[in-house]
């Protein structure tokens, strides 16, 4: 099947209730592995690269595996996630990817709209789907005044304003989430009361980025190998759960699946040490990020979608 854009997807997801996954791949371990999932699972899926994972692998090899992925029988999004780099993004609309995000979360907020519309304007070209973000996602911890934490959330009727400035596809919110896997000293729960406001007022397929919940047996037993995790924790299952009863159509997953991957392959190196077959080494992390991605897209009710 040829790659899909977003847009039309996230629709259907909002409109139905339900999430789409959208994993972060940087490797090819990662795309297997989650594309397994969602095959499995007969869900769509949104193969998802950081400006980072393209500076690691490249653009031009991160296109061709996800090009490669989509010869799959469920719709398969090439998405960029967090671009800030307007010539970066530029090229991703001209060299393929069916979704990008402009990341202008951090700027002022008219310099943020001004650049939202000038990828949106690029991308409108190509067919490709544009996300946005309003709002910005900080270490929620480190800011122990109110009034602080109110600032760093998503306004909603700014979130309105925001949307039809920019006539994006999907908005980024950020209603409590982090990035990471160090964000929160013991679980976190999201502010529902302020994504329903978001969710009258804004009339998009909403987007959730930090969601990660750090799944407890992943956790332990990354930390079981070696690893110092200390109090990495994330969002609890249930107000997932609730925010896509409130307009949350895209969830990112990334940290979950970073740790389920150094911790199948801590598990491999420590009960095979003899062994020097890289394939081998990394069979155990791939495994374990298939039954997170699995539990990912239960979780997020996009099984039997595609």
């Amino acid at each position: 099947m040829p790659l899909s854009p977003a847009k039309p997807l996230l629709i259907e997801a909002r409109k139905k209730k339900y999430a789409i996954p959208a994993f972060n791949v940087n490797n090819l371990e990662i795309l297997k592995a989650v594309m397994a999932a969602a095959v499995k699972e007969k869900s769509p899926i949104i193969l998802q690269t950081s400006e980072g994972a393209i500076h690691y692998a490249g653009m031009e090899y991160l296109i061709a595996m996800i090009r490669v992925a989509a010869n799959s029988p469920i719709p398969v999004v090439m998405h960029l996630d967090h671009g800030k780099d307007l010539p970066l993004i530029k090229r991703a609309i001209e060299s393929g990817y069916t979704s990008v995000m402009f990341d202008g979360s951090s700027l002022p907020y008219d310099e943020n709209v001004a650049k939202t519309k000038h990828v949106v304007e690029w991308a409108r070209k190509h067919a490709v789907s544009v996300e946005a973000e309003i709002g910005a996602l900080k270490g929620m911890e480190d800011l122990v005044d109110v009034k602080a934490k109110d600032a760093a959330l998503t306004n909603p009727d700014e979130a309105a304003r925001f949307a039809q400035e920019t006539d994006c596809d999907s908005l980024a919110i950020a209603i409590g989430t982090a990035h990471g896997a160090f964000k929160f000293k013991g679980k976190t729960h999201l502010d529902i009361e302020r994504l329903e406001k978001i969710s009258k007022l804004v009339d998009l397929p909403l987007v959730l980025h930090g969601a990660s919940g750090v799944l407890e047996d992943v956790l332990a037993l990354a930390e079981h190998h070696g690893a110092k995790l200390g109090k990495a924790r994330g969002v609890l299952d249930e107000d997932i759960t609730e925010a896509i009863k409130h307009g949350i159509a895209k969830i990112n997953i990334d940290t979950d699946l970073r740790l389920a991957f150094t911790a199948g392959i801590r598990e491999a190196v420590a009960d095979m040490p003899k062994v020097i077959d890289p394939r081998e080494l990394l069979a155990p992390a791939s495994h374990l990020i298939t039954e997170v991605a699995v539990r990912k897209i239960k979780m997020f009710g996009s099984m039997n979608r595609a």
